[in-house]
């Protein structure tokens, strides 16, 4: 066999060359077109099950977002929640202070009295109507935040909430004064309340509310509960024996003359604390 010529043995490497890029190029056009079908299969197929598809997560989370602040509203209207707490019957008083033991043993001072602040928003209901479900759950919340602000700052413990409604103890009356008049100066700041200025009313009395044998005694609980009722929005009304706790501690307070609570028998002097 005649030697091949050395153009022939130099031209070998240059053709595989070319012919492995061909195959690769090849299967590179294979699988982009595979790719390309799968891919407008998968688009068919998700086109055809987005026509009978429920509601996507976003809208489904908006929904229960929605309903959240409705249903909310809706259990403080049905419940008589809002601007009831502080009419409460005296039995229901007592029982949340039962119900709380420990935690108001925990507040109260040695000799086992502890300082009652009750409070809610003054026409409340009719707000709620006139702002809407939505906006009405907002003020609520920065109410919330400002009120449980305050109780912490000042050591006092939340026996009840419900709606616009607190019911409060401290160990102290300086302590349940002193947050008092900080709620009442706080209700007209942050962006909801700004827009919806709303009255907030106070009352604080200091009982017995721990005797020695661990019994509580709702009546204190009860007064409490309607002085706060007897207050007009943006005051605060106390009973003699916060007076008397008060002592010298530089808190101005004004007469407000006697008043009957219901279901407390006899009249209560009052006096408002002036801020």
């Amino acid at each position: 066999m005649p030697p091949l010529a050395p153009h022939a043995i130099t031209g070998q490497p240059v053709l595989l060359a070319v012919a492995l890029l061909e195959v690769v190029t090849l299967a590179g056009l294979v699988a982009t077109v595979v790719l390309l079908r799968r891919e407008r299969r998968e688009n068919q197929e998700l086109r055809e099950r987005l026509v009978v598809l429920p509601p996507t997560r976003a809208r489904q989370a908006a929904g229960w977002a929605v309903k959240t602040v409705v249903d909310t509203a809706q259990r403080v209207r049905e419940r008589g929640i809002v601007g009831g707490l502080v009419m409460a019957p005296i039995e229901d008083l007592t029982r949340w202070a039962t119900e709380d033991r420990e935690e108001i043993a925990a507040v109260a001072a040695p000799d086992g009295t502890v300082t009652i602040l009750f409070s809610d928003i003054e026409d409340s209901t009719a707000l709620n109507e006139k702002l809407g479900d939505s906006a009405w759950v907002r003020v609520l919340a920065a109410h919330d935040r400002l009120v449980r602000g305050q109780v912490r700052r000042q050591r006092g413990h939340v026996v009840k909430s419900q709606g616009d409604g607190y019911m409060v103890v401290f160990g102290s009356a300086v302590a349940a004064v002193e947050a008092a008049v900080r709620i009442q100066r706080g209700v007209g700041s942050g962006r909801a309340l700004r827009r919806t200025p709303v009255k907030v009313r106070i009352g604080i009395h200091e009982g017995t509310a721990v005797a020695r044998e661990g019994d509580y005694f709702g009546r204190n609980v009860a007064v409490a509960a309607r002085v706060a009722a007897a207050a007009d929005g943006g005051q605060i009304l106390v009973t003699d024996e916060v007076r008397d706790a008060l002592g010298s501690s530089g808190r101005d307070l004004v007469e407000h003359g006697e008043a009957e609570l219901k279901g407390l028998s006899g009249t209560h002097a009052l006096w408002l604390v002036a801020d």
